[in-house]
């Protein structure tokens, strides 16, 4: 079990001890790996179910007493107006604000410099970068990250650990950078289902909802690489073994380009968000950033709208197959991690999930590789919690494998 875990159902806590195995572990590992901006303890502004317990937060929430520069050179060093309202909720129930982790440029594709934990020659994945890979390396219990299509499941599958993206519009964005306000959702990344329990329930304050038990499973799978398909049917049928009903389905008429759509959304949306600070300063903004929002302002309407559409019209069509079977299962990325620093990897597998809005999580599968894989889970708006109970058991099935 993960720290969380362990601090909420320990005996005796000690904030101060925690506090300094961070740092600790901070200063000895992250030389390499890089994922932090900037390490300055922040202290909390009450008391609750986290008190004493450090925290990471993605270089694009604003944090009172620290910079928040949006992994940009650009801001380096811009003090911010105050706490997020995410950030600020957590520090009213005892969480300590550790310090800001690396994000790439503004959230988009241009990499930051964080590197992999498990294999540091590998993609940590993005955009949260730093907050994924500062909790596989164990320099902190949880860290806040966003996801705009799969900037949270992907590096949490990357990195060996777990990411939550809630339903979209759960928590709050307020003190959030805005890049495309129809998708952008703020999210979690712990070590583990367990921790992220105990961290939900903290901070959601939801009661038990009603189980989850079946499990939908796409017919087919389009881009996976073959070595997440062997994981990921070796993780179904660890499930179907264990009493889970997984049954193969087919997904709606339509569903193959909801991928599509939602990129076409994020340049729409992003490239009139981010028009003013590139009209500013150009591609200093990142290059990648830079073609988008090029992209982006040269979509016409229509176009957009019509992703739109798609998006809303894969909603209705994905009612159903919620109701009958709760759930669907799918990989959480392509492959693993891929080598070198210059991608992030490809967001395809998580950004229709995103589109829609509903609740996803990612439990890492048991495998043999040298770099793990993370198995993505996604179930209907607001089964938050149901959801996020439903991966605490895939988890126990898993590690009994």
């Amino acid at each position: 079990m993960g720290w969380l875990h362990q601090w909420a159902n320990g005996r005796e806590r000690k904030p101060a001890a925690m506090l300094a195995q961070c740092l600790e572990r901070i200063a000895e590992a992250d030389p390499r790996i890089r994922a932090w901006v900037q390490v300055s303890p922040q202290p909390a502004t009450g008391a609750g179910p986290l008190d004493g317990v450090p925290f990471g937060v993605k270089d694009i929430f604003e944090t009172a007493g620290l910079a928040t520069a949006y992994g940009s050179p650009l801001f380096a060093d811009r003090p911010s107006p105050g706490d997020a309202a995410l950030v600020a909720a957590l520090r009213a129930k005892g969480g300590i604000v550790l310090g800001k982790t690396h994000t790439t440029a503004f959230a988009y594709f241009d990499p930051a410099p964080t590197r992999n934990p498990r294999k540091p020659g590998h993609t940590p994945g993005g955009s949260s970068s730093g907050s994924a890979a500062a909790v596989a390396a164990g320099m902190v219990p949880f860290a806040l990250g966003s996801q705009t299509q799969g900037s949270i499941i992907r590096p949490a599958s990357f990195c060996g650990i777990a990411g939550f993206k809630p339903t979209f519009g759960v928590l709050d964005r307020a003190g959030m950078l805005p890049f495309a306000p129809s998708l952008d959702t703020p999210g979690l990344f712990t070590e583990d289902a367990a921790d992220m329990a105990t961290l939900w329930r903290s901070l959601s304050g939801d009661g038990e909802q009603e189980a989850l038990r079946a499990v939908a499973v796409p017919r087919r799978i389009e881009g996976v690489e073959p070595e997440m398909m062997l994981a990921f049917k070796d993780a179904v049928g660890r499930l179907n073994a264990a009493g889970f009903r997984v049954a193969v389905t087919e997904l709606p008429a339509g569903f193959a380009g909801l991928a599509a759509a939602v990129t076409a959304i994020q340049e729409y949306e992003g490239a009139r968000s981010l028009e003013p600070v590139w009209r500013e300063h150009g591609a200093r903004v990142g290059v990648k950033l830079a073609a988008m929002i090029e992209r982006g302002l040269a979509m016409r309407a229509a176009e957009y709208d019509a992703a739109r559409t798609l998006v809303e019209d894969q909603k209705k069509a994905m009612r159903p197959l919620f109701e009958e079977f709760g759930l669907v299962a799918t990989p959480a990325a392509n492959g693993p991690a891929p080598r070198g620093l210059e991608s992030t990897g490809d967001p395809r597998q998580n950004a229709p999930w995103t589109g829609l809005g509903v609740p996803v999580i990612t439990v890492p599968m048991p495998v043999r590789a040298s770099l793990p894989m993370g198995l993505q889970l996604a179930a209907a708006w607001s089964r938050d919690t149901a959801l996020v109970s439903f991966a605490v058991e895939v988890e126990k099935v898993f590690r009994r494998s």
